[in-house]
């Protein structure tokens, strides 16, 4: 049944692309003899036309984080594998897919901007000083969730090895993971100061990333901590890594993680369709499990989050690849494309829960069930005598997706704040991580184990959140187009409408069992503030748009006189 349902959902998403993604691009009226920003500017460094087949790879890397992995295997624990199979299925083709790829393509059209400075040209200057501080918020709980979950992955216990003496999996991924960043930091002075060929660089570093995974079994007694000693070195990580040149660190780990994350993909490709796995978790539980998020409408989606659709994705669009779209035509395949790629990453993660009973995951951290379930897929392959290694390599992977995006979302964040407040230089760095990090630091501090449920929640509303305000940008620009909408608008008011749904029962249930100063209240008084901002960012658009109707009716007023 399994390989049955992995080939319906591969030929789900290759129709999504074929036919919907097509309709997409006959609206958008794509015009190869445009120039695009890449060629307008083509500066060498930021501006650069790039090969579709290269950009991809490249955007494909930057957006598929821990995200599409941790939330489908939360869902399914929650509410069952088959409500999460149909909204990944169904949210990516129609909402998420739709997302990159009209962000992308507006990006191109103006200029290669932000979603932010689309906002402000689009909308009003205050909208887009809105939509900065939103996205600075979402940024905020992406680097607390990520944190949180892994450090719950590198916390000893949780034993999936069965009759090992003196191993412990969580330290293992602990020390592949230190070394892999100890690694990039090598290549990255390499490349900086040697400057081999590229070849030469892959031949050596690759093959020693996976090696690392190795070494991991071996020293797996070495780095034994805590959860909270754990979230606290990986935020100084963070703060570490988004001052320094990329070259040292950002640039090197993400080519290095770029293997690791095919590779993954690869082996659960192979797991799906070659192990002979069978379901064990149920296909539906209940509509609402109970708790503060028990509810399926409209915990589900937010839960999910980027395996359907993901606000984050957005700022990779506008942000850089933009910036390297040769073709217009060429944001079809990176901007659609990519994220039903993301989708399929999705669905195997949601696979590696669904082949474990739920007594056997119960209180497992989600990259713990993700990197049990890859290393299960990789012993297919190298036997089940190296499960210690697979096991390792599954959840160092795991924390390579979340080391990309923790870095890259605290250095965004410290770029909005600066120039939100205008610092610049050193002093505007130094403030603008500090700013950014405090929160994620008094949440760590301040939670109790096993509290990346409600962070992770919290992340997913925002971050889809951030996904509706980025449609409504897109909406009201194709109406002062004179574009058709629906495409854009309806897909929003449902992400919308789910969002501020899941945000408002945050906020009654956070402040209600809120105890004073704690991690409650804390998320409490975020999805209030986020709720503020969406909601004066949805007047400002009706307001502009009826400001556009109003306009043209008395030009035609005019036109008749």
């Amino acid at each position: 049944m399994l390989t049955v349902l992995a080939l319906a959902f591969l030929g789900w998403l290759v129709f999504g692309y074929f036919a919907y993604g097509k309709i997409i691009a006959r609206e958008l009226e794509l015009d190869d003899l445009r120039k695009t920003p890449a060629n307008e500017i083509n500066d060498g460094q930021d501006y650069v036309p790039t090969r579709p087949f290269y950009l991809f790879g490249q955007h494909f890397s930057a957006i598929a984080a821990a995200g599409p992995i941790a939330g489908p295997i939360l869902a399914c624990q929650s509410f069952g594998w088959l409500p999460c199979l149909l909204w990944i299925g169904l949210g990516v083709v129609l909402i998420g897919a739709v997302h990159d790829f009209t962000t992308l393509f507006s990006s191109v059209r103006h200029r290669a901007c932000s979603i932010a400075e689309i906002t402000r040209e689009r909308i009003s200057r205050r909208a887009g000083r809105a939509m900065m501080l939103f996205i600075w918020i979402a940024l905020i709980y992406v680097i607390i969730a990520f944190t949180d979950i892994t450090a719950g992955t590198f916390v000893a216990g949780d034993e999936a090895l069965i009759g090992e003496t003196r191993f412990n999996p969580g330290g293992a991924v602990a020390f592949a993971s230190i070394a892999y960043l100890g690694l990039a930091i090598v290549l990255g002075f390499v490349q900086k100061f040697l400057k081999p060929p590229l070849w030469l660089v892959t031949l050596i570093f690759v093959p020693a990333t996976f090696a690392l995974s190795y070494l991991g079994t071996k020293f797996s007694t070495l780095f034994l901590l805590d959860h909270t000693s754990w979230a606290v070195l990986i935020l100084l990580y963070c703060l570490v890594a988004s001052i320094v040149p990329v070259w040292s660190l950002l640039q090197p780990r993400g080519y290095l993680g770029g293997f690791v994350l095919y590779s993954a993909l690869a082996i659960g490709v192979m797991g799906v369709f070659f192990g002979g796995y069978e379901i064990k978790q149920p296909y539906f539980k209940s509509w609402d499990v109970g708790g503060l998020t028990g509810s399926l409408f409209p915990f589900l989606f937010v839960t999910i989050a980027c395996g359907a659709c993901s606000g984050f994705h957005g700022l990779v669009c506008s942000g850089t690849t933009s910036k390297q779209i040769d073709k217009e035509s060429h944001t079809h395949p990176v901007g659609y494309g990519a994220m039903l790629a993301e989708g399929f990453v999705a669905f195997i993660a949601l696979v590696t829960i669904m082949i474990v009973s739920a007594e056997t995951v119960k209180g497992i951290p989600p990259g713990k069930i993700y990197g049990n379930g890859i290393g299960e897929f990789l012993t297919i392959l190298i036997g089940k005598e190296n499960l210690p290694f697979a096991v390792t390599f599954g959840a160092m992977a795991f924390s390579t997706f979340v080391f990309d995006t923790l870095d890259v979302s605290l250095r965004l964040g410290r770029y909005i704040v600066q120039e939100l407040t205008g610092l610049e230089g050193k002093v505007g760095a130094i403030v603008g991580t500090l700013a950014t990090i405090a929160i994620p630091f008094i949440s760590v501090l301040l939670a109790p184990k096993g509290s990346w449920n409600e962070f992770w929640t919290l992340f997913g509303a925002s971050n889809q959140l951030l996904a509706a305000l980025t449609l409504l940008s897109i909406t009201v620009w194709l109406y002062q187009s004179r574009k058709r909408v629906a495409f854009t608008l309806l897909p929003m008011l449902f992400v919308l409408t789910i969002t501020l749904w899941a945000l408002g029962s945050l906020v009654i249930g956070n402040f209600q069992s809120s105890s004073g100063l704690d991690v409650k209240l804390i998320n409490g008084i975020a999805a209030l503030v986020l709720i503020c901002l969406a909601l004066f960012l949805l007047i400002s658009a009706i307001t502009r748009i009826q400001y556009e109707k109003r306009s043209i009716e008395l030009k035609l007023s005019n036109v008749k006189d």
